[in-house]
C-alpha cells in the first residue's frame, strides 16, 4: 500500500491516468466519513487475506473467495440496495452450495484460516457495498480510488504491523531484498493500472468475467507449482460455484 500511496501520486504528477481526480471534490468531512471506513475496511480485508495464506493452500482459498458475490448481494439485501428475485435465489445457492462441497472437500482443510479467509470475504463484501453506498455520485475508477484508499490501508496495515509483530518484519526486509519486495509491489499495482485499461477498451462485466479465468489458472497453478491437493469432490463443488459465479455476473451486467 505504501508503494501504491507513492506511485499514485507519481501518476497524477507525470501522467493523465489520474486525470479523474479532478472529477472529484474531497473535503475533510468526506474523507472521514466515507475514504477513512471504506479504507479501513479495505486494510481489514488485506490483514485477513493475508493471514488465511498462512494455513491454507492457494487452491482451497480461490474456491472460498467464489462465495464474494454471495456476501455482497446479501449485504446489498441489507441496505435496500438491491431487490430478491427468483433468478438471483437460484444463482446465490448455487454459488453457496459449490463452495460448501469445495470446503468439505478440502483435504489440509485448518480452522484458523477458514476463519479467517470468511472474514476477509466479509470485509471485502462489505468494502465494496460501502463504496457504493457513500461515493454514490463520485466519479471514481480503480485507479482515483487507489489514490485515496492506499494511504489509508498503509497507515492502518502499519499501525497493527507495530503493535502485533513489532519491528522484526521491517527488521527482516533487507533478508527478502529489495528485488523481490519491490517486484511484488510493481506487479500488484501494474493490475490496477491494466484494469483502467482493460475497462476502458472493453467493460467492467469484461473486467470481472477474466477474474473467473484468474482464479482457475491459480488454482492450476498452485497444483502444478506448488504441489497443492484438490479432490474429485472439490472440482465438483467448484465447477458448480464457477458456473453461479458466471450467472451472478452475468446477470448484474
Amino acid at each position: 500500500m505504501a508503494f501504491a500511496t507513492v506511485g499514485t501520486r507519481l501518476l497524477a504528477r507525470f501522467t493523465h491516468l489520474l486525470d479523474g481526480l479532478a472529477n472529484v471534490e474531497m473535503t475533510s468531512d468526506r474523507w472521514y466519513k466515507n475514504i477513512l471506513p471504506i479504507g479501513a475496511l479495505f486494510s481489514a480485508s488485506l490483514v485477513t487475506s493475508n493471514m488465511a495464506y498462512l494455513t491454507l493452500s492457494v487452491s482451497f482459498i480461490q474456491m472460498l473467495k467464489a462465495f464474494t458475490p454471495v456476501a455482497v448481494l446479501l449485504i446489498s439485501f441489507a441496505f435496500g440496495l438491491k431487490q430478491l428475485s427468483g433468478m438471483l435465489v437460484v444463482i446465490v445457492g448455487s454459488i453457496s452450495f459449490g463452495v460448501a462441497i469445495a470446503s468439505y472437500g478440502e483435504i489440509e482443510f485448518a480452522m484458523e484460516g477458514f476463519i479467517y479467509q470468511v472474514a476477509a470475504v466479509a470485509f471485502e463484501s462489505s468494502r465494496l457495498v460501502m463504496i457504493q453506498v457513500l461515493l454514490q455520485g463520485l466519479k471514481m475508477d480503480p485507479l482515483v480510488s487507489l489514490y485515496y484508499f492506499a494511504p489509508v490501508c498503509a497507515a492502518i496495515n502499519t499501525a497493527l504491523l507495530i503493535f502485533t509483530e513489532g519491528l522484526a518484519p521491517f527488521l527482516d526486509i533487507s533478508k527478502l531484498g529489495p528485488f523481490v519486495l519491490v517486484t511484488n509491489a510493481g506487479v500488484a499495482f501494474a493490475l490496477n493500472i491494466a484494469a483502467v485499461f482493460l475497462i476502458g477498451a472493453a467493460s467492467s462485466l469484461t473486467l470481472t468475467l477474466a477474474g473467473v479465468v484468474k482464479d482457475i489458472m491459480l488454482i492450476l497453478a498452485s497444483v502444478f507449482f506448488l504441489g497443492s491437493t484438490i479432490t474429485g469432490l472439490q472440482i465438483f463443488g467448484y465447477a458448480i460455484a464457477l458456473g453461479g459465479l458466471v450467472a451472478f455476473k452475468t446477470h448484474k451486467g
